[in-house]
């Protein structure tokens, strides 16, 4: 297995990426897609990516969105719908980029949020989505822990820590994530719509201790997405489920393993 670096052009930002690579992969077998959190980068991940490789057998992909990590600031001011616009506009213009067309979505928070929408808009390019700690519509919950996550930037070495994965962007960076999903436009924000359209396998997993959503979100992912969808609830668990990984590793295992058992 190697892995190499590299940045790429899309629409008009500088991606940074990292690839995983199997010696031995088949020639139509799916990738390993790994979408960030809110305040998430390619090095928070750490080494679950390369582990959920290991186990599966299948290649990976990962990628800082843009005003994240190694990859271009932001140039423009979040709206309500910059989840769907990374989604719908930026993530399938990345993996044309880099030449991936059949994907298996894993997704933290943001990052999760992200792979439903598109998996519903692009169903012929999914064989499955694992989404943590994924949100699909707004709960206080939601709301108290950004507020909490704001004191902590303040009054706590928050900053400094996000600052060694996103340097000079990280003010901007924590200041949109904030500023957005506490706005009133945010208030009615809610994709459970979108999740109809999801036909391909789901495993939606969140951790019992998570401060910024409930078991609702899993609930939710579940019952309406339209494809087999199965949940997994971390307990004790919580933002990060898979820093978890005696528990989360052997279910992504699984659960993809099956998936690749259908193709």
């Amino acid at each position: 297995m190697n892995e190499f670096c590299k940045t790429i052009e899309a629409l008009g930002s500088e991606i940074f990426t990292k690839h995983i690579t199997q010696h031995a992969t088949g020639a139509n077998a799916p990738t390993l897609v790994f979408l960030h959190e809110g305040l998430g980068s390619i090095d928070l991940w750490r080494e679950f990516p390369r582990e959920l490789c290991e186990a599966t057998g299948l290649e990976g992909f990962l990628y800082d969105r843009q005003g994240y990590g190694k990859s271009s600031p932001m140039w423009q001011e979040r709206d309500a719908n910059y989840l769907h616009e990374e989604a719908w506009k930026m993530l399938p213009a990345i993996l044309d980029k880099s030449g991936i067309q059949n994907v298996i979505l894993v997704g933290h928070s943001d990052g999760g949020t992200i792979s439903l929408l598109f998996a519903g808009r692009f169903p012929e390019r999914v064989s499955g989505v694992i989404s943590e700690a994924a949100h699909v519509f707004i709960e206080e919950q939601t709301i108290r822990g950004i507020q909490d996550a704001r004191m902590s930037y303040e009054f706590t070495n928050l900053r400094s820590k996000l600052a060694s994965y996103h340097g000079d962007k990280t003010d901007p960076l924590f200041r949109s994530w904030t500023n957005t999903w506490l706005s009133p436009d945010f208030k009615n924000w809610n994709i459970e719509d979108e999740l109809q359209k999801v036909r391909c396998p789901v495993l939606a997993i969140q951790g019992t201790e998570d401060r910024y959503g409930t078991e609702r979100q899993v609930h939710s992912i579940v019952d309406k997405t339209a494809g087999r969808a199965e949940p997994f609830f971390v307990y004790g668990g919580s933002h990060t489920p898979h820093a978890h990984k005696d528990d989360v590793l052997p279910t992504m295992k699984k659960f993809v393993e099956q998936i690749l058992s259908e193709m």
